[in-house]
């Protein structure tokens, strides 16, 4: 969907987009832009529209988070870093080629895997299931910018944490007023609508003592390290930010 969006954005006077799917066999690796394919049978879909093209310094960067060529207000930078990311959960590849004021292709890699005739269905049991859940740990998320919450907390859950999800400090307080709820971390951010970011964690703080904290800002951090030196366990994540950036602050904070 965010690539056909994109694609729809390219141009702004109409255009085509087409989209293909077609298995593909590698006999031998495939490098290409620092990828290395396996050989082996893929599913490959391809997106592509004749609008007006990323230009060549560009389009190295275009899956990293918070970039966009769009101008201000028309884009957050998170669709095709969103994409990359499922892509890559599923084990396939993205590549991008764009000709500037003609065209732009992106072509996905995904492995083939054949259905057995007769699949064997393996249950777990229950108690094995909600153990493999919870041993990432509960994060409760709190964003009021959407996309910047559906990134964050996609990225989360594909590093195997539970998260929930708030859009404002008076939710996430609200959520935590159920006492049989487990929450480990805090990742939230600082400027918001209504109540800031710290004003709710001390307030949560003071029935959930232990709970780690991760304050997300694009200030800098020296503006808000009084803030922050009242609030135990809290360390900062300075916006915009990778995906690794953010699961490994995460990882170091619960670990």
């Amino acid at each position: 969907m965010n690539l056909v969006v994109n694609a729809r954005d390219a141009m702004p006077n109409g255009g085509i987009i087409r989209i293909d799917v077609e298995p593909r066999r590698l006999a031998e690796p495939l490098l290409r832009e620092r990828a290395d394919l396996p050989p082996g049978d893929y599913v490959v879909i391809t997106v592509r529209d004749n609008g007006t093209g990323i230009p060549a310094d560009k389009l190295p960067k275009i899956f990293e988070p918070f970039f966009t060529t769009k101008k201000t207000g028309e884009g957050t930078g998170l669709g095709l870093s969103t994409a990359y990311g499922i892509v890559k959960q599923t084990g396939g590849f993205i590549f991008a080629e764009s000709t500037l004021g003609k065209e732009t292709k992106f072509s996905l890699f995904f492995p083939a895997h054949l259905r057995p005739s007769d699949p064997e269905v393996q249950v777990k049991p229950k108690g094995e299931r909600a153990a493999s859940i919870q041993s990432g740990g509960v994060i409760l998320l709190v964003e009021d910018e959407a996309p910047v919450r559906a990134f964050a907390s996609r990225a989360l859950r594909m590093r195997g944490y539970t998260v929930l999800e708030a859009e404002s400090a008076e939710i996430a307080l609200e959520t935590l007023s159920n006492p049989d709820l487990t929450v480990d971390i805090f990742v939230t951010d600082v400027i918001m609508p209504g109540m800031d970011g710290p004003t709710w964690v001390k307030q949560a703080l003071e029935t959930r003592p232990d709970t780690r904290v991760v304050f997300v800002s694009g200030y800098a951090e020296e503006s808000l390290a009084e803030n922050q030196m009242r609030v135990p366990n809290s360390v900062f994540l300075p916006k915009p930010f990778s995906l690794n950036q953010l699961t490994n602050i995460v990882h170091e904070q619960l670990h």
